[in-house]
C-alpha cells in the first residue's frame, strides 16, 4: 500500500508571459486534512485545476493511491475519486438542488430520466449523513450562497472520493455554518478521505489542519505540521517578510450625518423596518447569520431590490436610488458578494473591466473613447491596487480571485463615490492582500468618505470598523460600538430572530 494517498511531483506549469508554477510537489495522506496556503497568485489554484483535468501540466507527474494518473478532464477526476469544490460557484441556478447533485450522471433509458424519486431519496440520505438541512426540490437561485456551497460540498462528497479539494470553503459560510463544515471534515476524515484545504484563514487553518503546505511566486516554500505552526511563522512563510499587524491603525475622524435610513422595507428581498445613519469618514460594519438578510440591505441601498416602504437621505435631500444607475449618479458603489456572477466580465481585459463603469468620462467627441485616458486609469489601479497581472491587457478571468476583487474596486474607485457599499471585500484575498485593502478602507475614510461593508468573518469587523450594524431575520437586531463590541455581543444579536 502506497504511504501517501497523493503524491503531485515536480509540477510546473506555464501561461503565457507567466510560470504559473515551477516543480511543485505536494503530498497527501489518508485521513488527514492538508491545507494549502500561500497570496493571491501563488499557484495554488492552479495547482489543483491540474491534479482535476482542468489544466495539462507541463512537467510532473501525479500518483493517486501509487498509481500514476493523468485526468484529461474533471469527469474523469470525478470517477477515480478526485472532486473539487470551486471557491466561484459554477452551478445550474434555475435546476433543483437535486438535479445540480446528480447533474452528468442522471439514470436514463431511452434518453428518459428514469430514477428522479431515487435521486431525490439518494440526496436526503447524502443530506441526512451530513446534517444539511436543504429541501432536494428547492431551486437553487432562491438559496443564499452559503446554502449553494454546502450543496456543492455534498456534491463532492456524494462522488465518494478519495481526494476533496476545498477552495476558499468558509468565505461566504458564518461561524455556526463553518462549525458545521467542520463537522463534515471530521466524517470524512474518519472515513480515510484526503482533504487538500485552500484558504486564507489562518485560524481556521491552525483549528482543522494536519499538514500544511505554503506556496510562493509558483513554488513550494514549505511543508510543516500545523500544530508546530503560528500565525507569524505562516505570514512569514506566505509573504515573505513580516506583517506585525493584521490591521491598520486608523485615523478617520467621524463627521456629519452623510445618509439616512428610514423605516426600510423591501417588497421581495427580507428587509424589514430597517433604520440607521452613516456619518462621513465612517466605517460600518453589517454582521449577521446566513440569510439575516445582510447582501439584500445593501442592494436595497443601491438600487437592486425593490422597495415596499421606508425613506433614505442624503445630505438631508429625500433619494430613491430606485435604480443602480440612480445610486451611482447620486455618489453610491457596491462591491458585490459574487465577483465571478455579478462583479466581473470574464472575457474582458482589465482594462475593459476597470473602466467599465464610468465610460461616459472616456468618451471623446461625444463618440469615441479615450484610449490613452483609459490607459492611464487602468495602470493608476492595477499599481494603487497592487494587481498582479502581466498586463493591462490581460483577459480578469485568469486572474486570482483577489486579484479580480481588486480591479473591481479601483473600478468602482474611479467612479469617486460618497458612500462605498462592500460586500465582503477580502473573501478569497490573502492575508498581504487583506492587510492593503484595508488601508484603502481606511484611507477612503479619512478622506471623509462613508464606508459600509459586510463581513462573515468578525475579527475583521472588530478591527476595522466604527461601529458594527448586526442583522437578523431581515431586521436590524442591534448596533454597537466597535470599541465595546465582542464576537460573543454580535452572535447574541445575530440570534435575537433567526
Amino acid at each position: 500500500m502506497a504511504e501517501y494517498l497523493l503524491e503531485m511531483r515536480n509540477i510546473s506549469k506555464s501561461f503565457p508571459s507567466v510560470k504559473a508554477l515551477d516543480g511543485v510537489s505536494l503530498k497527501i495522506r489518508a485521513g488527514s486534512v492538508h491545507a494549502l496556503m500561500g497570496e493571491n497568485g501563488a499557484g495554488k489554484s492552479t495547482l489543483m485545476k491540474c491534479l482535476f483535468g482542468i489544466y495539462a501540466a507541463d512537467e510532473g507527474e501525479i500518483l493517486l493511491e501509487g498509481r500514476r494518473v493523468s485526468f484529461k478532464n474533471s469527469k474523469e477526476a470525478l470517477e477515480n475519486g478526485v472532486a473539487m469544490v470551486h471557491q466561484e460557484l459554477n452551478q445550474a441556478l434555475k435546476r433543483s438542488v437535486s438535479d445540480n447533485l446528480w447533474l452528468g450522471r442522471y439514470p436514463t433509458a431511452l434518453g428518459f430520466i428514469t430514477r428522479e424519486r431515487v435521486m431525490r431519496e439518494r440526496t436526503l440520505e447524502i443530506f441526512k449523513d451530513l446534517e444539511i438541512d436543504v429541501d432536494p426540490d428547492t431551486i437553487m437561485s432562491r438559496m443564499s450562497v452559503s446554502e449553494r456551497q454546502m450543496v456543492e460540498i455534498a456534491k463532492a462528497v456524494s462522488y465518494d472520493s478519495k481526494i476533496i479539494v476545498l477552495d476558499e470553503p468558509t468565505s461566504s459560510l458564518n461561524d455556526r455554518e463553518v462549525e458545521h463544515l467542520f463537522r463534515i471534515i471530521e466524517k470524512l476524515k474518519a472515513r480515510g478521505c484526503g482533504i487538500i484545504y485552500i484558504s486564507h484563514k489562518m485560524e481556521e487553518i491552525l483549528k482543522i489542519s494536519d499538514d500544511v503546505s505554503v506556496m510562493r511566486d509558483g513554488k513550494h516554500v514549505a511543508t510543516e505540521r500545523a500544530s508546530e505552526l503560528t500565525m507569524d511563522r505562516i505570514i512569514k512563510l506566505m509573504v515573505g517578510r513580516e506583517l506585525k499587524e493584521r490591521f491598520p491603525q486608523k485615523n478617520n475622524e467621524i463627521g456629519e450625518v452623510v445618509l439616512e435610513v428610514e423605516d426600510l422595507t423591501t417588497r421581495y428581498a427580507p428587509i424589514r423596518d430597517v433604520s440607521f445613519k452613516l456619518h462621513s469618514g465612517e466605517i460600518v460594519g453589517v454582521a449577521g447569520l446566513g440569510g439575516a438578510g445582510r447582501t439584500e440591505l445593501l442592494e436595497s441601498i443601491f438600487g437592486m431590490c425593490e422597495k415596499k416602504s421606508g425613506r433614505m437621505r442624503l445630505r438631508g435631500k429625500e433619494i430613491r436610488n430606485d435604480s443602480p444607475r440612480e445610486a451611482k449618479k447620486n455618489g453610491f458603489a457596491l462591491l458585490t458578494e459574487e465577483r465571478r456572477a455579478n462583479g466581473i466580465f470574464g472575457i474582458l481585459d482589465i482594462t475593459d473591466n476597470t473602466v467599465i463603469s464610468g465610460l461616459s468620462k472616456y468618451r471623446s467627441g461625444g463618440v469615441f473613447l479615450n484610449e490613452r485616458k483609459m490607459k492611464k486609469d487602468t495602470e493608476w489601479s492595477i499599481k494603487s491596487m497592487r494587481i498582479k497581472t502581466p498586463s493591462r491587457s490581460t483577459k480578469i478571468r485568469t486572474l486570482s480571485g483577489g486579484n479580480q476583487q481588486k480591479v473591481i474596486l479601483g473600478r468602482w474607485l474611479l467612479t469617486e463615490p460618497e458612500i462605498l457599499l462592500l460586500d465582503e471585500p477580502t473573501r478569497g484575498i490573502d492575508v498581504g492582500a487583506k492587510y492593503e485593502i484595508y488601508q484603502l478602507i481606511i484611507k477612503l475614510a479619512e478622506e471623509g468618505k462613508c464606508v459600509m461593508m459586510v463581513s462573515s468573518e468578525m475579527p475583521e469587523l472588530l478591527g476595522v470598523c466604527d461601529r458594527i450594524l448586526v442583522m437578523s431575520g431581515g431586521r436590524l437586531s442591534g448596533e454597537l460600538d466597535a470599541s465595546e463590541a465582542t464576537q460573543e455581543k454580535i452572535m447574541e444579536l445575530a440570534s435575537r430572530f433567526a
